[in-house]
């Protein structure tokens, strides 16, 4: 499966089984991506002078055999370049 960054995708499996979403960061070396609001988790961050710390909510990686591409007009393209 051909994934890119900005491509829309669908979980298949998981606790955002069903949700879709658009990708935001690829690691190709442990096959997980990154999914604009999706499979979120917490972060406690302490104080710094950039940053106020507290709790923080963000994105974490999921597998990507847990995720079904549906930009369907990259795919499109693709099948009407071979014929």
């Amino acid at each position: 499966m051909i994934l890119k960054k900005g491509a829309q995708v669908k979980v298949i499996s998981g606790k955002d089984k069903g949700k879709t979403g658009e990708i935001l960061e690829i690691n190709r070396k442990l096959n997980k991506i990154k999914i604009k609001s999706i499979s979120m988790i917490k972060r406690h961050t302490k104080p710094t002078k950039e940053n106020k710390g507290g709790i923080i909510s963000k994105e974490s990686f999921i597998h990507q055999s847990n995720v079904k591409n549906i930009d369907l007009k990259k795919s499109d393209k693709k099948v009407a370049d071979k014929k």
